[in-house]
């Protein structure tokens, strides 16, 4: 895989034109769950079921559907365990890897600042109501 430098790359307004593919991929990679999923993925394979436990809140529905999206961009690989009774695992690709450490890094920025963009939604709430 490419060394890929995250912090110089600046973004290019044509790649969220209605027809770009790259503003699909962005829709299905930034989303709650599929970042959740990710880093539940990052400590190692992990068991449907157990994904769902540590996931509060995610239906089995979505869970689903979020698995299969990731595992079609080619960002989770699936095995099935042929075990009584029959299992699956999904773990990260080598391309899902290469994710983390961008959503590390917004995930820093969110514990870095909640309490600015808290303090600022209060006073938002407070103007709009």
């Amino acid at each position: 895989m490419e060394d890929f430098s995250y912090e110089y790359v600046r973004c290019d307004v044509t790649a969220f034109s209605v027809d770009c593919p790259n503003r699909e991929l962005f829709d299905q990679i930034a989303d709650k769950w599929s970042m959740m999923i990710l880093t539940v993925l990052d400590r190692g394979p992990t068991r449907f079921n157990d994904i769902k436990r540590q996931l509060e809140g995610i239906s089995q529905k979505s869970l689903t559907q979020t698995l299969r999206k990731l595992e079609r961009n080619g960002l989770v690989t699936r095995e099935v365990i042929h075990s009584s009774p029959v299992a699956v695992q999904y773990a990260l690709s080598d391309l899902g890897n290469t994710l983390l450490p961008p959503f590390r890094t917004l995930y820093g920025w969110t514990k870095h600042h909640l309490a600015d963009v808290q303090s600022a939604r209060s006073a938002y709430d407070a103007r709009n109501s």
